[in-house]
């Protein structure tokens, strides 16, 4: 009976060998930019700033600077009504993932923000960066 469950303890050896599957880049900058939008959506200036990259942070020190110039540059994505996520683009094998968002503003303005998404060494993402554009179909990446 031993000598049985010897495969089957070896296959489940190797399994554990092997390297986990690392997840989709798409969908780990995705749920970052969800996450920013959501914090800043509940004037959560802390949370908001904690998914900024070190680029960002170093040109903002603080969260309230951070959170001022959101709200002064970025108003659509300060107040973002409804939002949906299009076309992204992987640059370096996932180094960078740009992101195009179609934002819903107050008072029917729809604009089309470009999240630059950096790889941390930590392997978590960071925006380092958002391009806004004023209109209200997908214009790619």
């Amino acid at each position: 009976m031993p000598v049985r469950l010897l495969p089957v303890v070896l296959c489940f050896v190797l399994f554990s060998l092997l390297p986990a599957k690392a997840e989709d880049p798409v969908a780990q900058a995705q749920a970052v930019i969800s996450g920013q939008i959501a914090a800043l959506m509940h004037n959560d200036a802390e949370k908001a700033y904690s998914f900024a990259s070190p680029g960002i942070r170093s040109l903002y020190p603080n969260k309230d600077q951070f959170l001022d110039m959101v709200r002064k540059s970025y108003e659509p994505v300060y107040h973002a009504g409804n939002y949906a996520f299009g076309r992204s683009k992987l640059i370096g094998g996932g180094e960078v993932v740009l992101q195009e968002v179609m934002i819903g503003a107050r008072e029917g303005k729809d604009w089309t923000a470009i999240y630059e998404m950096r790889l941390m060494d930590d392997g978590s993402y960071k925006v380092n960066g958002v391009r806004m554009i004023r209109n209200t179909t997908s214009q790619g990446i």
